[in-house]
Protein backbone atom coordinates (compact mmCIF):
# COMPACT_ATOMS: atom_id res chain seq x y z
CA UNK A 1 0.00 0.00 0.00
CA UNK A 2 1.63 3.30 -0.69
CA UNK A 3 1.40 5.76 1.65
CA UNK A 4 2.13 9.02 -0.48
CA UNK A 5 -0.94 9.46 -3.16
CA UNK A 6 0.06 10.75 -5.88
CA UNK A 7 -0.98 14.31 -6.02
CA UNK A 8 -2.18 14.21 -9.68
CA UNK A 9 -4.33 11.56 -8.96
CA UNK A 10 -5.59 11.82 -6.25
CA UNK A 11 -8.32 14.70 -5.30
CA UNK A 12 -7.75 17.37 -3.01
CA UNK A 13 -8.94 17.32 0.26
CA UNK A 14 -12.00 19.39 1.51
CA UNK A 15 -10.74 22.67 3.35
CA UNK A 16 -12.07 22.73 6.83
CA UNK A 17 -14.86 25.54 7.56
CA UNK A 18 -13.51 28.26 8.80
CA UNK A 19 -16.97 30.71 10.08
CA UNK A 20 -14.55 34.37 9.78
CA UNK A 21 -13.79 33.40 6.17
CA UNK A 22 -16.70 32.50 4.88
CA UNK A 23 -18.55 35.78 6.43
CA UNK A 24 -15.24 37.61 4.91
CA UNK A 25 -16.34 35.69 1.08
CA UNK A 26 -19.98 36.45 1.69
CA UNK A 27 -19.62 39.73 2.08
CA UNK A 28 -17.67 40.62 -0.84
CA UNK A 29 -20.29 38.69 -3.11
CA UNK A 30 -22.32 40.99 -1.40
CA UNK A 31 -20.87 44.09 -2.57
CA UNK A 32 -21.15 42.65 -6.39
CA UNK A 33 -19.53 43.40 -8.93
CA UNK A 34 -18.42 47.12 -8.01
CA UNK A 35 -15.44 46.28 -5.74
CA UNK A 36 -14.37 43.45 -7.81
CA UNK A 37 -14.12 46.23 -10.56
CA UNK A 38 -12.69 48.43 -8.56
CA UNK A 39 -9.43 46.40 -6.95
CA UNK A 40 -9.26 44.52 -10.17
CA UNK A 41 -6.21 45.38 -12.01
CA UNK A 42 -6.52 47.99 -15.29
CA UNK A 43 -3.38 48.30 -16.45
CA UNK A 44 -5.11 48.55 -20.00
CA UNK A 45 -6.56 51.66 -19.56
CA UNK A 46 -3.59 53.19 -17.26
CA UNK A 47 -1.30 55.27 -19.11
CA UNK A 48 2.63 54.81 -19.32
CA UNK A 49 3.94 56.48 -15.29
CA UNK A 50 6.26 58.78 -17.68
CA UNK A 51 2.83 60.04 -19.82
CA UNK A 52 1.06 60.90 -16.59
CA UNK A 53 3.59 62.27 -14.40
CA UNK A 54 4.59 64.71 -18.05
CA UNK A 55 0.81 65.69 -18.54
CA UNK A 56 0.14 66.58 -14.79
CA UNK A 57 3.66 68.67 -14.62
CA UNK A 58 2.67 70.65 -18.27
CA UNK A 59 -1.00 71.41 -17.14
CA UNK A 60 -0.39 72.22 -13.38
CA UNK A 61 2.13 74.17 -14.59
CA UNK A 62 0.53 76.12 -17.42
CA UNK A 63 -1.92 77.39 -14.80
CA UNK A 64 0.49 78.91 -12.66
CA UNK A 65 2.56 80.49 -15.69
CA UNK A 66 -1.27 81.73 -16.87
CA UNK A 67 -1.91 82.95 -13.56
CA UNK A 68 1.52 85.43 -12.78
CA UNK A 69 1.31 86.40 -16.63
CA UNK A 70 -2.58 87.22 -15.75
CA UNK A 71 -1.16 90.09 -12.96
CA UNK A 72 0.54 91.88 -15.79
CA UNK A 73 -2.28 91.42 -18.77
CA UNK A 74 -4.34 93.40 -16.28
CA UNK A 75 -1.92 95.88 -14.61
CA UNK A 76 -2.72 98.41 -17.51
CA UNK A 77 -6.23 98.49 -17.09
CA UNK A 78 -6.59 98.25 -13.30
CA UNK A 79 -3.13 98.48 -11.75
CA UNK A 80 -1.00 96.71 -10.05
CA UNK A 81 -2.73 96.90 -6.76
CA UNK A 82 -4.05 94.71 -4.01
CA UNK A 83 -7.56 94.72 -4.95
CA UNK A 84 -6.42 93.42 -9.28
CA UNK A 85 -3.48 90.70 -7.47
CA UNK A 86 -6.42 89.32 -4.99
CA UNK A 87 -8.51 89.22 -7.63
CA UNK A 88 -6.41 87.08 -10.13
CA UNK A 89 -5.13 84.61 -7.45
CA UNK A 90 -8.66 84.50 -6.23
CA UNK A 91 -10.03 83.59 -9.61
CA UNK A 92 -7.48 81.26 -10.43
CA UNK A 93 -7.86 79.26 -7.33
CA UNK A 94 -11.31 79.15 -7.51
CA UNK A 95 -10.89 77.65 -11.44
CA UNK A 96 -8.56 75.18 -10.41
CA UNK A 97 -10.62 74.06 -7.22
CA UNK A 98 -13.98 74.01 -9.85
CA UNK A 99 -11.68 72.16 -12.44
CA UNK A 100 -10.54 69.69 -10.04
CA UNK A 101 -14.27 68.75 -8.91
CA UNK A 102 -15.37 68.39 -12.56
CA UNK A 103 -12.54 66.75 -13.94
CA UNK A 104 -12.88 63.69 -11.53
CA UNK A 105 -16.64 63.95 -11.81
CA UNK A 106 -16.46 63.30 -15.33
CA UNK A 107 -13.78 60.76 -14.96
CA UNK A 108 -16.04 58.76 -12.74
CA UNK A 109 -18.74 59.11 -15.76
CA UNK A 110 -17.03 58.82 -18.79
CA UNK A 111 -13.68 56.85 -19.94
CA UNK A 112 -10.87 59.28 -18.78
CA UNK A 113 -9.10 58.51 -22.25
CA UNK A 114 -11.44 60.06 -24.55
CA UNK A 115 -11.86 63.50 -22.46
CA UNK A 116 -8.22 63.99 -21.59
CA UNK A 117 -7.02 65.31 -24.97
CA UNK A 118 -9.76 67.50 -25.48
CA UNK A 119 -9.43 69.40 -22.13
CA UNK A 120 -6.05 70.40 -22.88
CA UNK A 121 -7.09 71.33 -26.78
CA UNK A 122 -9.96 73.46 -25.20
CA UNK A 123 -6.94 74.61 -22.94
CA UNK A 124 -4.85 75.55 -25.54
CA UNK A 125 -7.19 77.27 -27.39
CA UNK A 126 -8.91 79.92 -24.62
CA UNK A 127 -5.21 80.30 -23.58
CA UNK A 128 -5.09 81.75 -27.13
CA UNK A 129 -7.93 83.98 -26.39
CA UNK A 130 -6.29 85.37 -23.32
CA UNK A 131 -5.20 88.31 -24.94
CA UNK A 132 -7.89 89.66 -27.18
CA UNK A 133 -10.33 89.13 -24.33
CA UNK A 134 -7.83 91.16 -21.57
CA UNK A 135 -7.10 93.78 -24.20
CA UNK A 136 -10.59 94.75 -25.10
CA UNK A 137 -12.28 94.29 -22.12
CA UNK A 138 -9.82 95.79 -20.37
CA UNK A 139 -10.20 98.82 -22.57
CA UNK A 140 -13.96 98.79 -21.64
CA UNK A 141 -13.60 98.26 -18.09
CA UNK A 142 -10.46 100.85 -17.25
CA UNK A 143 -10.26 101.54 -13.55
CA UNK A 144 -10.01 100.35 -9.83
CA UNK A 145 -13.67 99.36 -9.27
CA UNK A 146 -13.57 96.19 -7.77
CA UNK A 147 -16.18 94.71 -9.77
CA UNK A 148 -14.48 95.63 -12.85
CA UNK A 149 -11.28 93.87 -11.68
CA UNK A 150 -13.08 90.94 -10.93
CA UNK A 151 -14.48 90.68 -14.04
CA UNK A 152 -11.34 91.37 -16.09
CA UNK A 153 -10.04 88.87 -14.13
CA UNK A 154 -12.38 85.95 -14.79
CA UNK A 155 -12.52 87.03 -18.35
CA UNK A 156 -8.63 86.56 -18.54
CA UNK A 157 -8.21 83.15 -16.96
CA UNK A 158 -11.12 81.04 -15.99
CA UNK A 159 -11.53 78.77 -18.62
CA UNK A 160 -8.30 77.95 -19.37
CA UNK A 161 -7.37 77.54 -15.54
CA UNK A 162 -10.48 75.21 -15.10
CA UNK A 163 -9.69 73.06 -18.04
CA UNK A 164 -6.42 72.52 -17.79
CA UNK A 165 -7.05 72.03 -13.97
CA UNK A 166 -9.36 69.01 -14.90
CA UNK A 167 -6.47 66.95 -16.17
CA UNK A 168 -5.14 65.87 -13.26
CA UNK A 169 -7.66 64.30 -11.56
CA UNK A 170 -8.61 62.14 -14.73
CA UNK A 171 -5.08 61.14 -15.11
CA UNK A 172 -5.40 59.96 -11.58
CA UNK A 173 -8.34 57.91 -12.35
CA UNK A 174 -6.62 55.89 -15.40
CA UNK A 175 -3.84 55.15 -13.28
CA UNK A 176 -5.71 54.00 -10.21
CA UNK A 177 -5.70 50.07 -11.01
CA UNK A 178 -5.74 48.59 -7.77
CA UNK A 179 -7.24 50.43 -4.18
CA UNK A 180 -3.83 49.02 -2.45
CA UNK A 181 -1.89 51.79 -3.67
CA UNK A 182 -4.50 54.79 -3.89
CA UNK A 183 -2.19 56.60 -1.93
CA UNK A 184 0.60 55.98 -3.50
CA UNK A 185 -0.76 57.07 -7.08
CA UNK A 186 -2.55 59.90 -5.47
CA UNK A 187 0.17 61.15 -3.28
CA UNK A 188 2.70 60.82 -6.62
CA UNK A 189 0.83 62.59 -9.09
CA UNK A 190 -0.13 65.19 -6.86
CA UNK A 191 3.20 65.86 -5.56
CA UNK A 192 3.97 65.76 -9.59
CA UNK A 193 1.54 68.69 -10.24
CA UNK A 194 3.11 70.55 -7.21
CA UNK A 195 6.22 70.80 -8.74
CA UNK A 196 5.12 71.78 -12.22
CA UNK A 197 3.16 74.60 -10.55
CA UNK A 198 6.74 75.73 -8.33
CA UNK A 199 8.89 74.97 -11.61
CA UNK A 200 6.00 77.79 -13.67
CA UNK A 201 6.09 80.02 -10.87
CA UNK A 202 9.97 80.40 -10.88
CA UNK A 203 10.69 80.04 -14.16
CA UNK A 204 8.15 83.00 -15.15
CA UNK A 205 8.86 85.12 -12.65
CA UNK A 206 12.64 84.80 -13.08
CA UNK A 207 13.37 83.87 -16.61
CA UNK A 208 10.25 84.26 -18.72
CA UNK A 209 8.84 87.80 -17.72
CA UNK A 210 12.70 89.20 -17.95
CA UNK A 211 13.65 87.62 -21.25
CA UNK A 212 9.79 87.78 -23.11
CA UNK A 213 6.70 90.32 -23.44
CA UNK A 214 3.83 88.84 -22.17
CA UNK A 215 2.04 88.43 -25.39
CA UNK A 216 5.03 85.66 -26.54
CA UNK A 217 4.20 84.03 -23.18
CA UNK A 218 0.96 83.70 -23.37
CA UNK A 219 0.86 82.16 -26.93
CA UNK A 220 4.16 80.23 -26.68
CA UNK A 221 1.72 78.24 -23.96
CA UNK A 222 -0.98 78.12 -26.06
CA UNK A 223 1.20 76.51 -28.86
CA UNK A 224 2.91 74.00 -26.23
CA UNK A 225 -0.60 72.78 -25.18
CA UNK A 226 -2.06 72.33 -28.42
CA UNK A 227 1.15 69.94 -29.79
CA UNK A 228 0.69 68.50 -26.38
CA UNK A 229 -3.11 67.66 -26.98
CA UNK A 230 -2.54 66.83 -30.81
CA UNK A 231 0.04 64.54 -29.50
CA UNK A 232 -1.73 63.24 -26.51
CA UNK A 233 -4.51 62.57 -28.90
CA UNK A 234 -2.68 60.26 -31.63
CA UNK A 235 -1.43 58.47 -29.13
CA UNK A 236 -4.15 57.06 -27.50
CA UNK A 237 -5.97 56.74 -30.66
CA UNK A 238 -2.74 54.52 -31.75
CA UNK A 239 -3.53 52.49 -28.40
CA UNK A 240 -7.26 52.25 -28.92
CA UNK A 241 -6.52 50.50 -32.13
CA UNK A 242 -4.07 48.27 -30.70
CA UNK A 243 -6.17 47.02 -28.21
CA UNK A 244 -8.85 46.55 -30.83
CA UNK A 245 -11.65 48.54 -29.60
CA UNK A 246 -13.24 51.21 -31.95
CA UNK A 247 -11.99 54.92 -31.53
CA UNK A 248 -13.77 58.26 -31.39
CA UNK A 249 -13.86 61.04 -33.69
CA UNK A 250 -14.26 63.13 -30.59
CA UNK A 251 -10.77 63.92 -30.69
CA UNK A 252 -10.56 65.20 -34.42
CA UNK A 253 -13.54 67.62 -33.45
CA UNK A 254 -12.00 68.91 -30.90
CA UNK A 255 -8.44 69.53 -32.13
CA UNK A 256 -9.88 71.50 -34.87
CA UNK A 257 -12.34 73.51 -32.34
CA UNK A 258 -9.15 74.39 -30.10
CA UNK A 259 -7.16 74.97 -33.64
CA UNK A 260 -9.53 77.24 -34.62
CA UNK A 261 -9.88 79.25 -30.92
CA UNK A 262 -5.76 79.63 -31.29
CA UNK A 263 -6.09 81.16 -34.53
CA UNK A 264 -8.96 83.02 -33.88
CA UNK A 265 -7.37 84.38 -30.86
CA UNK A 266 -4.31 85.12 -32.06
CA UNK A 267 -5.50 87.07 -35.19
CA UNK A 268 -7.29 89.14 -32.31
CA UNK A 269 -4.46 89.45 -30.24
CA UNK A 270 -2.48 91.13 -33.30
CA UNK A 271 -5.76 93.37 -34.37
CA UNK A 272 -6.96 94.05 -30.57
CA UNK A 273 -5.44 97.55 -29.50
CA UNK A 274 -2.25 96.78 -27.31
CA UNK A 275 -1.44 99.62 -24.63
CA UNK A 276 2.46 98.78 -24.64
CA UNK A 277 5.12 99.91 -26.75
CA UNK A 278 7.54 98.17 -24.22
CA UNK A 279 6.83 96.22 -21.59
CA UNK A 280 9.25 96.78 -18.76
CA UNK A 281 9.50 93.79 -15.94
CA UNK A 282 7.06 96.43 -14.37
CA UNK A 283 5.39 98.28 -16.69
CA UNK A 284 3.18 98.61 -19.77
CA UNK A 285 5.23 101.67 -21.10
CA UNK A 286 4.91 103.80 -24.27
CA UNK A 287 5.84 107.09 -25.23
CA UNK A 288 3.43 109.25 -27.25
CA UNK A 289 4.71 112.70 -29.16
CA UNK A 290 3.02 115.84 -28.01
CA UNK A 291 1.09 116.70 -31.26
CA UNK A 292 1.17 120.54 -30.51
CA UNK A 293 4.90 120.44 -29.11
CA UNK A 294 7.36 119.62 -31.52
CA UNK A 295 10.04 118.33 -28.82
CA UNK A 296 7.51 117.42 -26.36
CA UNK A 297 6.96 113.39 -25.43
CA UNK A 298 4.96 111.92 -22.87
CA UNK A 299 5.84 108.62 -21.17
CA UNK A 300 3.05 106.94 -20.45
CA UNK A 301 2.96 103.62 -17.93
CA UNK A 302 -0.12 101.03 -17.55
CA UNK A 303 -1.43 103.07 -19.72
CA UNK A 304 -1.75 106.48 -17.11
CA UNK A 305 0.18 109.88 -17.63
CA UNK A 306 3.47 109.86 -15.54
CA UNK A 307 5.74 112.20 -16.78
CA UNK A 308 5.81 115.04 -19.37
CA UNK A 309 9.82 115.90 -21.33
CA UNK A 310 10.33 118.42 -23.60
CA UNK A 311 13.50 117.07 -25.45
CA UNK A 312 14.76 120.75 -25.70
CA UNK A 313 14.48 122.64 -22.89
CA UNK A 314 15.02 120.47 -19.61
CA UNK A 315 12.81 123.60 -17.35
CA UNK A 316 9.89 123.44 -19.50
CA UNK A 317 7.40 121.64 -16.96
CA UNK A 318 3.57 120.38 -18.47
CA UNK A 319 2.11 118.95 -15.50
CA UNK A 320 0.81 121.00 -12.71
CA UNK A 321 2.13 118.84 -10.35
CA UNK A 322 5.91 119.48 -11.89
CA UNK A 323 5.32 122.82 -11.06
CA UNK A 324 4.59 122.79 -7.91
CA UNK A 325 7.21 120.88 -6.65
CA UNK A 326 9.76 122.89 -8.85
CA UNK A 327 8.36 125.94 -7.42
CA UNK A 328 8.92 124.63 -3.45
CA UNK A 329 12.66 123.73 -4.90
CA UNK A 330 12.91 127.35 -6.55
CA UNK A 331 12.09 128.95 -3.14
CA UNK A 332 14.51 126.81 -0.89
CA UNK A 333 17.37 128.21 -1.10
CA UNK A 334 18.88 131.36 -3.35
CA UNK A 335 18.42 130.72 -7.02
CA UNK A 336 21.32 128.68 -8.63
CA UNK A 337 22.43 127.00 -5.07
CA UNK A 338 22.92 123.43 -5.89
CA UNK A 339 21.02 120.97 -4.18
CA UNK A 340 21.46 117.43 -2.60
CA UNK A 341 18.78 115.35 -3.97
CA UNK A 342 16.79 112.20 -3.53
CA UNK A 343 14.07 110.92 -5.84
CA UNK A 344 12.47 108.27 -4.89
CA UNK A 345 11.04 106.91 -8.52
CA UNK A 346 12.35 108.15 -11.90
CA UNK A 347 9.80 108.09 -14.54
CA UNK A 348 10.65 110.75 -17.24
CA UNK A 349 13.50 112.10 -14.97
CA UNK A 350 11.53 115.33 -15.67
CA UNK A 351 12.29 117.32 -12.21
CA UNK A 352 16.69 116.17 -11.97
CA UNK A 353 16.96 117.61 -15.42
CA UNK A 354 14.98 120.63 -14.12
CA UNK A 355 17.15 120.81 -11.05
CA UNK A 356 20.50 119.97 -13.10
CA UNK A 357 19.83 122.88 -15.39
CA UNK A 358 18.49 125.38 -12.59
CA UNK A 359 20.91 124.58 -10.10
CA UNK A 360 23.73 123.59 -11.99
CA UNK A 361 26.19 121.16 -9.67
CA UNK A 362 23.01 119.13 -8.27
CA UNK A 363 23.77 115.85 -6.71
CA UNK A 364 20.78 114.11 -7.60
CA UNK A 365 20.40 110.69 -6.84
CA UNK A 366 17.21 108.82 -8.47
CA UNK A 367 15.71 105.23 -7.02
CA UNK A 368 13.96 103.37 -9.82
CA UNK A 369 12.66 100.37 -9.64
CA UNK A 370 12.14 99.32 -13.23
CA UNK A 371 15.23 99.04 -15.28
CA UNK A 372 12.89 98.60 -18.06
CA UNK A 373 11.73 102.25 -17.52
CA UNK A 374 15.60 103.62 -17.23
CA UNK A 375 16.54 101.93 -20.75
CA UNK A 376 13.73 103.72 -22.57
CA UNK A 377 14.55 106.43 -20.91
CA UNK A 378 18.08 106.96 -21.94
CA UNK A 379 16.65 105.66 -25.50
CA UNK A 380 13.90 107.87 -26.64
CA UNK A 381 14.05 110.89 -23.90
CA UNK A 382 17.39 111.51 -23.94
CA UNK A 383 18.22 110.53 -20.33
CA UNK A 384 22.43 111.40 -19.90
CA UNK A 385 23.32 109.75 -16.34
CA UNK A 386 26.78 110.85 -14.60
CA UNK A 387 28.68 111.46 -11.28
CA UNK A 388 25.99 114.50 -10.73
CA UNK A 389 22.72 112.63 -11.93
CA UNK A 390 22.94 108.85 -10.65
CA UNK A 391 20.49 105.87 -10.87
CA UNK A 392 19.20 103.33 -7.99
CA UNK A 393 17.74 100.57 -9.38
CA UNK A 394 15.43 98.93 -6.84
CA UNK A 395 12.67 99.07 -4.60
CA UNK A 396 12.96 102.70 -3.42
CA UNK A 397 12.35 101.40 0.77
CA UNK A 398 15.56 99.83 0.08
CA UNK A 399 17.43 102.52 -1.56
CA UNK A 400 15.90 104.85 1.52
CA UNK A 401 17.77 102.06 3.83
CA UNK A 402 21.07 102.40 2.05
CA UNK A 403 21.05 106.72 2.47
CA UNK A 404 23.50 108.15 5.17
CA UNK A 405 21.83 110.44 7.67
CA UNK A 406 21.28 114.08 7.15
CA UNK A 407 22.94 113.93 3.81
CA UNK A 408 20.14 115.52 1.47
CA UNK A 409 18.23 119.20 1.24
CA UNK A 410 15.61 117.87 -0.80
CA UNK A 411 13.64 114.60 -1.27
CA UNK A 412 11.00 113.92 -3.91
CA UNK A 413 8.60 111.03 -3.70
CA UNK A 414 7.49 110.29 -6.82
CA UNK A 415 6.62 106.84 -6.91
CA UNK A 416 2.52 106.88 -6.80
CA UNK A 417 0.77 106.69 -9.82
CA UNK A 418 -3.44 106.42 -9.80
CA UNK A 419 -3.83 102.85 -10.58
CA UNK A 420 -0.38 101.61 -9.02
CA UNK A 421 0.49 103.12 -4.80
CA UNK A 422 3.56 101.04 -3.26
CA UNK A 423 1.73 101.02 -0.04
CA UNK A 424 5.02 100.36 2.03
CA UNK A 425 6.56 103.79 0.54
CA UNK A 426 3.01 105.17 2.59
CA UNK A 427 4.10 104.52 5.90
CA UNK A 428 5.38 105.73 9.00
CA UNK A 429 8.06 103.83 9.29
CA UNK A 430 8.60 105.04 5.70
CA UNK A 431 8.63 108.77 6.67
CA UNK A 432 10.91 108.23 9.17
CA UNK A 433 13.26 107.20 6.31
CA UNK A 434 13.07 110.30 4.49
CA UNK A 435 13.06 112.29 8.01
CA UNK A 436 16.58 110.59 8.80
CA UNK A 437 18.37 111.54 5.39
CA UNK A 438 17.11 115.12 5.79
CA UNK A 439 19.36 117.83 6.94
CA UNK A 440 17.21 119.64 9.39
CA UNK A 441 16.36 122.63 6.76
CA UNK A 442 15.55 119.62 4.45
CA UNK A 443 12.01 119.57 2.68
CA UNK A 444 10.21 116.28 1.46
CA UNK A 445 7.81 116.54 -1.41
CA UNK A 446 5.47 113.96 -2.70
CA UNK A 447 3.13 113.42 -4.93
CA UNK A 448 0.12 112.19 -3.97
CA UNK A 449 -2.82 110.93 -6.79
CA UNK A 450 -6.45 110.73 -4.96
CA UNK A 451 -9.85 112.04 -5.51
CA UNK A 452 -13.11 112.56 -3.62
CA UNK A 453 -13.17 111.57 -0.34
CA UNK A 454 -9.70 111.77 -0.61
CA UNK A 455 -9.39 109.01 2.56
CA UNK A 456 -5.83 108.11 1.06
CA UNK A 457 -4.66 111.73 1.10
CA UNK A 458 -6.51 112.90 4.08
CA UNK A 459 -4.63 109.24 5.92
CA UNK A 460 -1.00 109.90 4.06
CA UNK A 461 -1.21 114.04 5.36
CA UNK A 462 -1.67 112.27 9.66
CA UNK A 463 1.04 110.27 8.23
CA UNK A 464 3.71 112.81 7.79
CA UNK A 465 2.40 115.00 10.75
CA UNK A 466 3.42 112.37 13.10
CA UNK A 467 6.87 112.69 11.50
CA UNK A 468 7.60 116.18 10.64
CA UNK A 469 6.91 119.59 12.67
CA UNK A 470 5.50 121.61 9.58
CA UNK A 471 3.06 120.80 6.46
CA UNK A 472 1.64 121.95 3.38
CA UNK A 473 -0.37 120.48 0.84
CA UNK A 474 -0.44 122.30 -2.80
CA UNK A 475 -2.98 121.37 -5.24
CA UNK A 476 -5.96 122.87 -7.94
CA UNK A 477 -8.94 124.95 -6.63
CA UNK A 478 -10.63 121.48 -7.86
CA UNK A 479 -8.45 118.68 -5.74
CA UNK A 480 -8.78 121.09 -2.56
CA UNK A 481 -12.32 121.35 -3.18
CA UNK A 482 -12.87 117.72 -3.53
CA UNK A 483 -14.57 117.78 -6.88
CA UNK A 484 -12.45 115.61 -9.02
CA UNK A 485 -9.66 113.21 -8.88
CA UNK A 486 -6.34 115.58 -8.50
CA UNK A 487 -2.61 116.21 -8.27
CA UNK A 488 -1.73 116.71 -4.56
CA UNK A 489 2.14 117.87 -3.36
CA UNK A 490 2.59 117.08 0.09
CA UNK A 491 5.25 119.53 1.42
CA UNK A 492 6.90 118.85 5.18
CA UNK A 493 10.07 119.99 7.13
CA UNK A 494 11.08 120.35 10.69
CA UNK A 495 11.93 123.76 9.67
CA UNK A 496 9.39 126.84 9.03
CA UNK A 497 8.37 126.01 5.26
CA UNK A 498 8.55 128.59 2.68
CA UNK A 499 5.00 128.88 2.20
CA UNK A 500 4.51 132.79 1.13
CA UNK A 501 7.43 132.34 -1.16
CA UNK A 502 5.74 129.14 -2.46
CA UNK A 503 2.46 130.91 -3.39
CA UNK A 504 4.02 133.54 -5.07
CA UNK A 505 6.86 131.35 -7.08
CA UNK A 506 3.49 129.58 -8.24
CA UNK A 507 1.77 132.68 -9.45
CA UNK A 508 4.48 133.78 -11.52
CA UNK A 509 4.27 131.06 -12.98
CA UNK A 510 0.62 131.09 -14.04
CA UNK A 511 -0.02 127.94 -11.80
CA UNK A 512 -3.46 127.95 -10.42
CA UNK A 513 -2.97 126.15 -6.98
CA UNK A 514 -4.38 126.51 -3.74
CA UNK A 515 -1.88 126.09 -0.76
CA UNK A 516 -2.99 124.63 2.84
CA UNK A 517 -1.21 125.14 5.87
CA UNK A 518 -1.69 125.65 9.60
CA UNK A 519 -5.41 125.53 10.60
CA UNK A 520 -7.02 125.25 7.13
CA UNK A 521 -4.80 122.17 6.58
CA UNK A 522 -5.38 120.54 9.87
CA UNK A 523 -9.01 120.64 9.24
CA UNK A 524 -9.18 119.12 6.00
CA UNK A 525 -7.12 116.01 7.74
CA UNK A 526 -9.84 116.12 10.16
CA UNK A 527 -9.82 112.35 12.09
CA UNK A 528 -7.96 110.16 9.57
CA UNK A 529 -5.49 107.66 10.67
CA UNK A 530 -2.00 107.50 10.05
CA UNK A 531 -0.50 104.34 8.08
CA UNK A 532 1.84 101.60 9.51
CA UNK A 533 3.95 98.99 8.01
CA UNK A 534 1.38 97.13 10.36
CA UNK A 535 -1.64 98.85 8.49
CA UNK A 536 -1.49 100.49 5.24
CA UNK A 537 -4.73 99.44 3.26
CA UNK A 538 -4.07 101.97 0.87
CA UNK A 539 -5.87 100.36 -2.14
CA UNK A 540 -8.83 100.04 -0.37
CA UNK A 541 -8.71 104.18 0.48
CA UNK A 542 -8.22 104.46 -2.87
CA UNK A 543 -11.03 102.45 -4.39
CA UNK A 544 -14.42 104.36 -5.12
Amino acid sequence: MNLNPDPHTDPAPEPQSNPQSHSQSSSESSLGPSLGAATAPTSSKALSPRLAAGLVFITSGAVLVLEIVGLRLVAPYVGVTLQSNTAVIGVTLTAIALGAWLGGRLADLIDPRRMLAPAILLGAGTTALTLPLVRYAGEALRGTDPAAVLLVALLTLFAPALLLSSVTPMVVKLQLGDLRRTGTVVGKLSGIGTLGSITATFGTGFVLVAALPSSVIVLSLAALLLIVGIALAVHLRVLTRRAGAEGSHSDRQTTAVAMVLALFGTGFTLAAPNPCDVETAYHCASVEPDPDHRTGRLLVLNSGWHSYVDLADPQYLEFDYTQMIASVADVMRPAGEPLRTLHIGGGGFTLPRYLAATRPGSHTRVLEVDQGVVDLDRAELGLVTGPDLQVWVGDGRVGLAQEADAQRDLVIGDAFGHLTVPWHLTTREAIEEIHRILTPQGIYAMNVIDGPPNRFLRAELATVAEVFRYMALISTPEGVAEEETENFVLVASDAPLPVEAVRDRLAERDTEAVVLAGDQLREFIGDADPLTDDYAPVDQMLGR
